[in-house]
């Protein structure tokens, strides 16, 4: 039964509860979004095209996998509620699916690819899987915007030190681990961060409680896309997500390219354990747990739309900026891209806030809560966009005769550049381009929120 205390704040353990699963996403999506681009083409020997060709066939898997089980989330009825029990079901599988990826093992280049492809689409099945009901769980945890947008920001503090975490370690643990065999150390790192996914997970799991209880899915699928196609600012906030994670994967898949070939360090310590690449990415995800943390503070002074539409205006600049920049000038270079990641971290806090809002808005057009295929139609432009910002480096790579281990020639090193410096930006302009034309406001969250709330009193007296 809907009662008062449905409305009271959030404990902090379940604010650090919901939070410590975004940390487990990103110690894997962290992981792959760095690196997975760099071990296929320059560890373990995929062609720069064949990996980026992966990347993008893999997603009509998505396409099916993400919208279904959101509809299967959504229609999940159990004792522990309809999106927490996926967090303990999966977790064991989404552990190993993601050691399987960095197996490793000595095929053919056909036979390296055959493996790629089999291997990506089971991890991706699996993130869908756990992810897409954590994702949904939000819209349930409480019935507050304001709270939900708390939960959201202890959401990213903690997928922002997983990220970071991942940047501060993964390559001083490859190279300890693998003792000069990357392939080795890949997979052994991943391990350790597998076991540690998992466990948060059920963290998570144990943390968590879905306050808001939907009366029984009675609409059928078709009702539910209705009512998610005609939710303008859902699509104009799934568009731009796949434009900033495009811009945002492109850009952190590329460093490591950009700071061995173009900028020319080697493995040398900078920084206690962190070279160069290391200390770059550090920073980098440092920021972006600074964004989100003070974006509650910058949203007392701007709403959601405004800040979304300034701070991908400052990511892109922060990009361009550092086309301009020499290679040997790394202080410049650590700052504009600390700087453009710090604007991600809010940035990404806003969008699964402004997802939740989405949700809550259908439910109050439609009287059906489709939190779960709201989330999961999301989660997909997400992935499609971590694909997309994947695949572009590597075609641009393929495009300028990239060899791996090799010196580059001018035209390479000018087309890595370009990869790294310039490409992720457009798609950061067009990101803040399309926000201009977002509606749910300050204003008329507001509104919804207190007949949403109007409402579920009714149905429980």
């Amino acid at each position: 039964m809907e009662n008062k205390s449905n409305t009271s704040p959030l404990s902090l353990l379940e604010k650090v509860g919901y939070g410590i699963g975004d940390m487990a996403s990103n110690f894997y999506m962290g992981f792959f979004n760095i690196f997975l681009l760099y071990y296929y083409v320059d560890v373990w020997g995929i062609s720069p095209s064949g990996a980026a060709t992966m990347f993008l066939v893999t997603k009509i898997i998505d396409a099916i996998s993400d919208p279904s089980m959101g509809i299967i989330a959504d229609r999940t009825n159990t004792r522990w509620g309809k999106y927490r029990p996926y967090l303990l079901w999966m977790a064991i599988p989404y552990a190993l699916l993601g050691y399987l990826l960095f197996l490793g093992p000595e095929f053919s280049q056909t036979g390296k690819l055959i493996f790629a492809y089999i291997s990506y689409s089971l991890i991706m099945l699996a993130y869908t899987a756990i992810n897409v009901p954590y994702s949904a769980l939000l819209a349930v945890i409480s019935p507050v915007s304001a709270e939900r947008t708390k939960a959201t920001q202890f959401r990213f503090i903690f997928a922002s030190l997983g990220t970071l975490t991942v940047g501060a370690t993964a390559k001083p643990l490859v190279d300890l681990l693998g003792g000069g065999n990357e392939v080795l150390g890949f997979r052994l790192t991943i391990c350790l961060f597998a076991v540690l996914s998992m466990l948060l997970f059920v963290f998570t799991f144990a943390t968590t409680k879905e306050r808001i209880k939907p009366k029984k899915h009675t609409s059928s699928i078709k009702e539910d896309m209705a009512v998610l196609v005609q939710n303008s600012s859902w699509i104009i906030l799934a568009l731009s997500s796949v434009l900033v994670v495009v811009g945002l994967v492109a850009r952190i898949s590329s460093t490591a390219f950009y700071t061995k070939y173009n900028m020319l360090f080697e493995d040398e310590k900078m920084l206690w354990w962190m070279d160069p690449t290391t200390l770059i990415i550090t920073c980098g995800f440092a920021g972006q747990l600074f964004g989100a943390l003070i974006t509650p503070s910058l949203l007392k002074f701007t709403d959601k739309r405004f800040l979304m539409i300034v701070m991908n205006f400052v990511f892109a600049a922060s990009i361009f900026s550092t086309y301009f920049i020499p290679t040997d000038q790394f202080i410049a270079t650590l700052l504009l891209y600390t700087l453009g990641i710090f604007s991600f971290g809010i940035i990404i806090t806003l969008l699964f806030s402004m997802y939740t809002d989405c949700a809550e808005y259908g439910e109050w057009k439609s009287g059906h809560n489709s939190a779960g295929l709201t989330v999961s139609a999301s989660m997909f432009s997400l992935k499609f966009g971590s694909a997309v910002g994947s695949a572009i480096p590597g075609y641009i790579l393929a495009w300028y005769g990239f060899v791996k281990d090799t010196p580059q020639t001018e035209e390479v090193l000018g087309g890595i550049s370009i990869m790294w410096n310039v490409a992720p930006a457009i798609f950061f302009l067009g990101a803040a381009f399309l926000m201009f034309f977002y509606k749910l406001d300050g204003k008329t969250m507001n509104t919804i929120e207190q007949e949403m709330l109007a409402r579920r009193n009714e149905s429980t007296t």
